[in-house]
């Protein structure tokens, strides 16, 4: 017996069953109210938190799956479990189309109704308990991926030395945040830390940046200046996107590199600098090498440890996450309330590719809470280029595109229901899982 007081309600025309499961209900430890019809069961969804409803199909007026609608349009979030007379197929995929959680075939098996509320409620909470969980991770990195949990350990274990690292990674997947986190947890924390984008900056003006110039080295060059290597003394200079810098500053860099000083633009003085190096670029420098437009020997001087950020698309389990964090942070920022993505909204988040990686995924919540105007975000606040995309399809005539895991578990599911005829049990038999475990895998 659960001790949790979550709130149900009973939709259903027939008072006596209704009136047999509250009292079930509560014997179970939830609350529980009922509603005769699917207007009744809206007006009360509308004025009260449910925490699930359990709605029959078949109702004069207002029937199960248009109940079911207008539920959802209140309240997205709310997971709703229709009771059928029916079992065939059609029913179950009807249902879970219009967006129900799960079926139940009447007359109930209370022991079954039991599980699946129990499992309903939890699926609930997990979600609800996410973010949270997702803002545990180090360095203001969100996530609880494999591939997350690896990068956070190959930072710990790289951040403490002073060797020079590499960073590799598509544009967007957070390499200078990568960056901020060797130099925190290094020795040189309490030092600056100086960044600088060489892809910003044409050649004279990056020459000018990273060493510093005399006073009249140049039109313009009205008194002395500093570069970054000498601003970053003692801590770490972080040069993004080095893969563009052009051929003759490449030189300059590996002379720096190698000797520890740097010469200022127009002067004649060398002056002696520590400072920790941290490059960055969204290239293939072995083939930039390859293709001779980046020096070998500046190459290897850079590539001592190399940091490989998976892009988005290899953590797609980190996305609610991030997305709850783009969302709280955009609400505030626009002095609005949000309670969160529609379901519909979040599957589209999930399986979109993202070749703008962490960015993208940004700049889609901040696009949708500054058009949103309800509770929730929807496909329809989402951008053209993620709602026109869709799901991957199946592999097929040699194609290159694979339907995502946990869709294809799915779609194997529904394929069993529809031999079985609806059987959850029979279906779960044949697909050598037991029915929790089939239950569960609806519920994702």
């Amino acid at each position: 017996m659960t001790t949790s007081k979550a709130m149900i309600l009973v939709v259903d025309d027939d008072i006596s069953h209704c009136t047999i499961l509250q009292a079930l209900l509560r014997g179970w430890g939830y609350d529980a109210s009922v509603a005769a019809n699917g207007l009744e069961a809206l007006e009360q969804v509308q004025q009260q938190v449910f925490d699930l409803v359990l709605c029959d199909i078949r109702m004069a007026h207002m029937d199960g799956i248009a109940t079911l609608k207008e539920i959802k349009a209140v309240n997205p979030a709310i997971p709703v479990l229709i009771m059928t007379a029916y079992s065939s197929v059609e029913t179950a995929v009807e249902t879970l189309k219009a967006g129900a959680l799960d079926y139940l075939t009447k007359p109930l098996d209370f022991e079954q109704l039991q599980q699946t509320i129990a499992c309903a409620l939890a699926h609930t909470r997990q979600q609800e308990s996410a973010p949270a969980a997702g803002e545990a991770s180090q360095y203001g990195m969100i996530g609880r991926s494999a591939a997350l949990r690896q990068l956070l350990s190959t930072i710990n274990m790289v951040a403490p030395s002073d060797a020079t690292v590499l960073i590799c990674g598509e544009s967007g997947t957070g390499k200078e945040l990568v960056a901020r986190a060797l130099h925190a947890g290094s020795s040189r924390r309490d030092k600056p830390l100086v960044a600088l984008n060489c892809a910003a900056l044409n050649e004279s003006l990056l020459d000018s940046e990273l060493f510093g110039h005399e006073k009249g080295a140049f039109t313009g060059a009205d008194r002395r200046r500093e570069g970054r290597f000498e601003e970053a003394q003692g801590g770490t200079l972080f040069l993004d996107e080095i893969g563009d810098i052009p051929p003759l500053m490449q030189v300059k860099l590996l002379r720096a590199i190698q000797e520890r000083e740097v010469q200022r633009v127009g002067g004649n003085q060398t002056i002696a600098v520590d400072v920790r190096l941290i490059a960055a670029t969204h290239r293939n420098l072995a083939d930039e090498v390859r293709a001779e437009r980046f020096r070998e020997d500046l190459y290897y001087r850079l590539n001592v440890v190399t940091i490989e950020i998976p892009p988005l698309r290899q953590r797609r389990e980190d996305i609610p996450l991030l997305a709850a964090h783009f969302l709280q942070r955009f609400t505030g920022r626009n002095r609005k309330t949000i309670k969160g993505f529609t379901p519909q909204a979040m599957d589209l988040l999930i399986h979109y590719r993202w070749p703008g990686n962490i960015r993208e995924l940004e700049n889609a919540v901040e696009r949708a809470v500054v058009l949103l105007t309800g509770d929730y975000i929807s496909e329809r606040e989402l951008p053209l280029s993620i709602t026109g995309a869709g799901r991957p399809a199946p592999l097929e005539h040699g194609g290159d595109a694979i339907l995502p895991l946990a869709e294809a578990e799915r779609e194997i599911i529904l394929a069993a229901l529809e031999k079985t005829g609806g059987n959850k049990t029979a279906a779960a038999r044949q697909l050598g899982i037991t029915r929790k475990t089939l239950l569960a895998k609806l519920l994702r």
